[in-house]
């Protein structure tokens, strides 16, 4: 195999990460029923933090806050606590996206090492890690919270590669479902990508990912036929 590290994308990429469920989930426990609307109008507001967060213009903790601030008047709860109920509620109901423990164990029985970069939350990630048996396949586990950067930023792969062992460029596969973050992100630092496209959409001339895939089933094929 070509190939002697992947590095996996966290959410939607080895995990579920159902917002509108953890949502619901969350507010459930306030006696609140979230609805649709609600989460479009929450999303509105969320997806614009996402964009600034990975172009390095607010940081996590003002993500996390900022996203609930309309709720947290609403409650008279304090963003902050909001964020933790909410990361706590999407451990509850994590689950692995179909294919991921069984394109694990194989790569894992050959020898192929793993790594994780997530954009995603320090309080999410260990725990979901331990609650899909998931954890001892992956080492380094880079998250940008820690980090100080997200991906699509050069500077967090450079510190994957750094825990990693510097290993050669040309034996790394970056995987994840996200172009502009995952796929940009390892096209620019000089790896070769491999876009978990699950709708099966287009990709923009300007972002071609070195493979493209729509399930981690696919995946595990290509990598058993290598």
């Amino acid at each position: 195999m070509k190939y002697k590290w992947i590095i996996f994308d966290a959410d939607e990429t080895l995990f579920h990460f159902d917002n509108f469920a953890g949502l619901k989930h969350m507010f459930a426990k306030h006696d609140i029923a979230f609805e649709k609307q609600d989460y479009d109008e929450y999303q509105t507001v969320n997806k614009q933090l996402w964009v600034e967060y990975q172009n390095n213009q607010i940081t996590a903790e003002q993500l996390q806050t900022r996203r609930f601030k309309l709720w947290s008047d609403r409650l008279k709860i304090s963003p902050k606590d909001l964020n933790k109920q909410f990361l706590e509620s999407m451990a509850e109901i994590c689950q692995t996206l179909p294919g991921a423990t069984e394109l694990v164990k194989y790569l894992f029985d050959n020898n192929v090492r793993m790594a994780i970069i997530t954009n995603g939350f320090v309080q999410l990630q260990q725990i979901r890690l331990e609650r899909t048996g998931m954890l001892p396949y992956f080492s380094p586990v880079v998250i940008s919270e820690l980090v100080g950067v997200a991906k699509p930023h050069p500077t967090i792969f450079q510190h994957a590669l750094v825990q990693m062992g510097n290993p050669d460029k040309d034996k790394i596969l970056m995987v994840g479902d996200t172009l502009e973050s995952d796929i940009v992100g390892g096209i620019n630092f000089g790896i070769d990508t491999c876009w978990l496209n699950h709708h099966n959409k287009t990709h923009p001339k300007e972002i071609t990912p070195t493979f493209q895939i729509r399930s981690l089933d696919e995946l595990l094929n290509w990598f058993k036929s290598q």
